[in-house]
């Protein structure tokens, strides 16, 4: 697991530090980018979102806060790019 020391890197390791939103096969995360690596993304103060209300202002609709740092894995993620809050 890379950890954040210095963003150096392209794609997700360059937001190592940032709030980011994750969609997902499935579901959406959204939290703290802590760690990238070749298979997961680790987030910190993590949430998955059940509805979003409208993406360019605003809280989440529907966001609920997950139990512990989350790990998540890339395979599964479509798109990802900063969090809206």
């Amino acid at each position: 697991m890379k950890r954040l020391v210095e963003t150096t890197g392209d794609g997700l390791e360059s937001m190592l530090g940032e709030k980011v939103c994750l969609f997902c096969a499935v579901y959406i995360y959204t939290g703290t980018l802590s760690g990238v690596n070749d298979v997961e993304v680790e987030l910190s103060d993590a949430s998955i979102v059940y509805e979003t209300g409208e993406l360019s202002s605003g809280e989440w609709t529907d966001a609920q806060p997950l139990p512990s740092v989350w790990r998540v894995r890339l395979a599964m993620v479509e798109s990802w790019g900063g969090a809206k809050c």
